[in-house]
């Protein structure tokens, strides 16, 4: 009991807090912790998939450094649907018209559901191209193309898990996604060797023959990603249509509403903006990273990787920050909203300044737990120490970023985004790779997240967003209540 009792004070679900009364620290703590938990599981996935294939070949290692960014654009072409029904879910929820929120919730669904499809045909098609325009080598194309394609035909379960967490997030509910998480990770971090190396098992006993797995290398490690997301989903799925926890979704509610898209585009349309903008940077840089040898692009790779799960406090509160802003817009509450957004920012610059020192000092340590190559892992470690004094200016950009989204001001969070990946990190890279080598690029990351916290916070600083109120929001959605659909099940 004691062990539980502790679990149960760390772990509280939206009935024990109020997000729009009372103090702001507590429950957006206890609002952002299960998305903490819920983001490492998510980078264990990668992370995975970034030791094994480590294990099975440099390559392989260098294949999926490719293939992330990727993965990464496909999701985010369509995550403006799951950040529009977050949302609005929110906002509805902080309005108490649960009605609003259970329709919003299940339009979000069948919208996601039909992007989905259309984004994975595209991706499995056209990403040998793409990947070719990225500077793939003729020894990674392949083994990243391979990895792609079977994720591409997957896109339907992992996006949908991620629509499945973001309206759970918008009610309140950040512990029901955790623990769907944690089951989905512990299959995928299990069967994922098993499909990468291959494995057989030759029984003595006729009748039981021969129990094997084929050896699938990069293919293997998608695979395994995809069906353990396919699981997910499933009981996500399930949880939403039986409503005990959480936003719930009905059947009825869920033929395509044109009106209801249109909403969704239009606060959507800019936080895919955002999230495409961050992903196309990611990419063209690995257009530069791929000028260097494949030992570069494996630093890279496990770079980026160790940055996600440094990251996840920040992700996570900026989330939590999202919720808070959402639910005390539609309370009418918005100084409540930019108090959680200021607390935010400062803590999490203190939290990560603190573990961006603590990663300088070990970082050679940490990126010897992906390789063994001795040549990766001393790029990567440079890597890593010119970006890490930097980390607590990410959780400022963060902080408000989340904060404007919660707003329904996605196209604030999208221009400060771009601003910061696309006008100042690539042209600083691209510049400066010339005559600094891979160090240029290593440097341009360390300037925009600078960049970007000063951005972030001068533009919060305004605080127009703070005008906003449930009514305007919903005139600026195109709804009004007598549009709601009909009350009753």
């Amino acid at each position: 009991m004691g062990v539980r009792d502790r679990i149960r004070s760390l772990f509280r679900g939206p009935e024990e807090f109020d997000l729009t009364a009372g103090s702001i620290g507590k429950p957006l703590f206890f609002l952002s912790m299960p998305i903490v938990v819920t983001n490492l599981f998510q980078t264990a996935y990668n992370l995975a998939d970034t030791f094994w294939l480590g294990q099975y070949s440099t390559d392989a290692l260098a294949a999926i450094s490719f293939a992330f960014p990727t993965v990464f654009l496909l999701i985010s072409l369509g995550m403006g649907i799951s950040v529009a029904g977050s949302v609005l879910v929110a906002q509805f929820t902080g309005a108490d018209e649960e009605r609003e929120a259970e329709y919003a919730a299940s339009q979000t669904v069948t919208f996601a559901v039909i992007a989905s499809v259309v984004l994975g045909v595209a991706g499995y098609f056209g990403v040998d191209t793409f990947l070719g325009l990225m500077g793939a080598s003729q020894d990674v194309l392949p083994l990243a193309t391979s990895y792609m394609e079977v994720i591409s035909l997957g896109l339907l379960f992992m996006f949908g898990f991620a629509v499945f967490v973001s309206l759970m997030r918008g009610y309140g509910d950040t512990i029901t996604p955790m623990l769907v998480m944690f089951g989905s990770v512990v299959l995928n971090i299990v069967i994922d060797p098993f499909l990468i190396f291959g494995w057989t098992v030759v029984e003595n006993a006729p009748l039981v023959g021969t129990l094997s797995f084929p050896e699938l290398g990069i293919r293997g490690a998608a695979i395994a990603t995809v069906f353990s997301r396919a699981l997910a989903l499933l009981v996500g799925l399930a949880i939403m249509f039986r409503g005990n926890r959480g936003v719930q979704i009905h059947l009825r509610d869920m033929f395509p509403d044109l009106s209801s898209l249109r909403r969704l585009v239009r606060i959507g349309l800019p936080a895919s903006i955002e999230g495409t903008g961050r992903a196309l940077s990611m990419n063209l840089l690995l257009v530069i990273v791929a000028l260097f040898p494949d030992t570069v692009v494996a630093a890279y790779g496990i770079g980026t990787r160790v940055f996600s799960v440094v990251f996840l406090p920040a992700i996570a509160v900026a989330r939590g920050v999202e919720t808070m802003t959402g639910q005390n817009v539609g309370a009418n509450e918005p100084d409540r909203a930019k108090r959680a957004a200021d607390l935010a920012a400062k803590v999490l610059f203190v939290v990560l300044t603190a573990a961006g020192i603590l990663v300088w000092v070990t970082a050679a340590p940490v990126a010897g737990l992906f390789t063994t190559d001795p040549d990766v892992v001393g790029i990567a470690a440079q890597f890593v120490r010119y970006v890490a004094l930097t980390f607590g200016f990410i959780g400022i950009t963060r902080a408000y970023t989340g904060s404007f989204r919660g707003a329904g001001k996605t196209l604030t969070a999208a221009a400060i985004s771009v601003s910061m990946l696309g006008i100042i990190r690539f042209p600083i890279a691209w510049i400066a790779a010339d005559p600094l080598g891979e160090s240029g690029i290593w440097l341009s990351f360390a300037t925009s997240n600078v960049a970007g916290a000063t951005l972030a916070y001068a533009w919060y600083r305004r605080g127009t967003w703070r005008e906003t109120t449930l009514t305007e929001s919903r005139v600026s959605l195109g709804k009004t209540t007598t549009e709601s659909p009909t009350d009753g099940d």
